[in-house]
């Protein structure tokens, strides 16, 4: 794990998940490796009710109830798609729910524009079809191939990225579940084991952009996942996160208490000058998300060590949320500058504190990108 820059779940909770796998006597579908009771309890945490021996970190921040409605839809032959804005926890619910239940998080296809067939499907080893023909051994297996062939999850990011006609290779597989091979005349079709499942994760925000048939929908269950816009639970999730990051570069620091409450404020008055905003040039096109919060408060705090007195600073604080969040130039640049000074600036003035100094160090990054 030490040489992991970053480490799946599986290898990062190792023990953990080992730990809950020995004390678990709940019913186990398929091949799973903990009962849906216990990836509950990895994924959220546990409670005084669970009676365990020890404590269980709460990873995913959000309603259990989208938990349990995905993890019983894992246990069905229908996939399971997680849908949202960017920034709500979709990709690291799906790596959380496939470390628990198969102990493989890393079946993944990244969904993009150029994503073909063959990425979902299998491909071929060209040298060793030039020197001993098509066959088995001469085959490529896709993520969600192998997946198949070892019942377990397999992973597919960004679904709604890809193209219909890529999109549509999943119906037979999630329907029938195997894949035919046509170039081979034996041996040619891969059947899906026990415990075989997909988890797709679609950006909400992609919508229009390459929709989902109605034979792709019907083969699965959505889960939405919506943007976390209670305070306390911001908060948690943020200072969760952060101190995962920064655990790669052994930093320890803490995070004043005041200064998260002045950046989710600063997050929340944005959010609520983005609804009223009457056009998309008005607006900033960052989703606002917690995920553009622990990119803010990382970088913050990477320049406090490396460049300045290692703590957390409003100045710097307010120097990386503008550099994080303006990104059209002009247009955010525009945005952001009005909302500094009709917003920022009326916090600084009433409530004095870290906000003098947030406020003068928004100014002085955006003086930067003029």
């Amino acid at each position: 794990m030490s040489e992991q820059l970053r480490a799946p779940v599986e290898v990062k909770y190792a023990d953990e998940l080992a730990w809950l796998a020995s004390i678990d006597t709940g019913r186990k579908p398929f091949s799973w490796r903990l009962s849906p009771k216990m990836v509950r309890i990895f994924v959220l945490g546990s409670r005084p009710q669970d009676k365990l021996d020890r404590d269980v970190q709460q990873k995913w921040y959000g309603a259990p109830a989208l938990v349990e409605k995905a993890i019983v839809t894992l246990a069905s032959d229908r996939g399971l798609l997680l849908i949202g804005d960017p920034g709500t926890g979709k990709s690291w619910l799906a790596e959380l729910l496939s470390a628990a239940i198969c102990d493989d998080s890393t079946r993944v296809v990244q969904g993009t524009a150029g994503t073909a067939e063959d990425h979902i499907k299998y491909a071929w080893n060209v040298a060793e079809v030039i020197g001993k023909g098509q066959s088995r051994d001469s085959l490529i297996p896709s993520p969600i191939m192998s997946a198949m062939q070892d019942g377990v999850l397999g992973r597919f990011e960004e679904l709604t990225r890809c193209t219909s006609d890529v999109q549509d290779a999943l119906i037979s597989i999630l329907s029938e579940k195997y894949i035919t091979i046509p170039e081979l005349d034996e041996d040619n079709v891969v059947f899906a084991r026990p415990g075989f499942n997909i988890i797709a994760t679609a950006n909400s925000r992609d919508r229009g952009v390459n929709d989902l048939s109605s034979a792709l929908k019907r083969r699965f269950n959505f889960v939405q996942i919506p943007v976390v816009t209670n305070r306390k639970a911001e908060k948690q999730i943020v200072e969760f996160r952060v101190k995962d990051l920064l655990a790669r570069n052994e930093f320890d620091v803490e995070m004043p208490t005041a200064l998260l409450d002045v950046l989710l404020q600063t997050f929340a008055d944005l959010r609520v000058a983005a609804r009223n905003a009457s056009s998309d040039d008005e607006r900033l096109e960052s989703a606002l998300s917690t995920a553009e919060q622990i990119g803010v408060v990382e970088d913050a705090v990477l320049h406090g060590q490396f460049f300045g007195d290692a703590d957390l600073e409003p100045r710097i604080l307010a120097m990386s949320l503008v550099g994080t969040l303006v990104r059209r130039i002009p247009e955010d640049l525009s945005v952001m500058n009005k909302f500094w000074h009709a917003v920022v600036q009326k916090r600084a003035d009433e409530e004095g504190g870290p906000w003098v100094d947030f406020l003068a160090g928004g100014k002085e990054a955006m003086e930067l990108h003029r």
